[in-house]
């Protein structure tokens, strides 16, 4: 069996973050939308792969390419939240997460206090506000998981124990912690292409 073969017999949680993130929904498509909507195609051809997405992250995808869709589409990407009151989580995962929130909330102070000493130092509102919120953007939310559907993909992938298909850098980061297998979407939808 061939690894294409063998890849496109597995199960995978799927994140918005590969339609929405023009890096990736490119090699599909022109839009999030053309992208979303030729992965359906492909994966209808797919009798043996599974995929599955958390309602939460379908609801986000939705969001960026419109609610008219094919009316087969939920039987393609099986929507399936996670067992929240039913997974079990490493007691080590749960103080490293807590312990980079609080590093996470220190950076957030200081970038502040740094743009609080550059307002009175020089005025302009303006781009001191929009430096504030890059960088304040960087210290709190970059490398890790920073809202419930990013969390919902992690904990879904490991309850059906299923590889992630994502390019948002938190979720890969905390899914390699807890040993989730990732699939890099690029090379994912370059294989996709591929198919007849």
């Amino acid at each position: 069996m061939s690894i294409t073969e063998k890849i496109l017999r597995e199960r995978f949680v799927i994140d918005t973050s590969i339609f929405t993130n023009p890096e990736t929904y490119s090699i599909l498509g022109d839009t999030p939308r053309e992208a979303f909507l030729r992965f359906l195609d492909h994966a209808r051809k797919l009798k043996e792969a599974e995929f599955f997405m958390p309602p939460s992250v379908y609801n986000e995808l939705l969001h960026f390419i419109g609610e008219d869709l094919p009316p087969d589409t939920e039987l393609i990407v099986k929507l399936r939240p996670p067992r929240k009151y039913d997974i079990r989580v490493s007691g080590a995962f749960l103080y490293e997460l807590i312990d980079e929130i609080r590093e996470r909330i220190n950076k957030g102070l200081r970038v502040a206090e740094t743009a609080v000493r550059e307002i009175t130092e020089k005025p302009d509102e303006e781009s001191i506000i929009s430096k504030l919120r890059e960088k304040y953007r960087q210290a709190l939310r970059e490398g890790i998981i920073d809202s419930k559907e990013d969390l919902e993909i992690v904990l879904l992938a490991m309850e059906l124990d299923t590889a992630i298909i994502t390019i948002d850098y938190g979720v890969r980061r905390w899914s390699e912690k807890l040993g989730i297998r990732l699939i890099n979407p690029r090379s994912f939808f370059l294989l996709l292409n591929t198919l007849k």
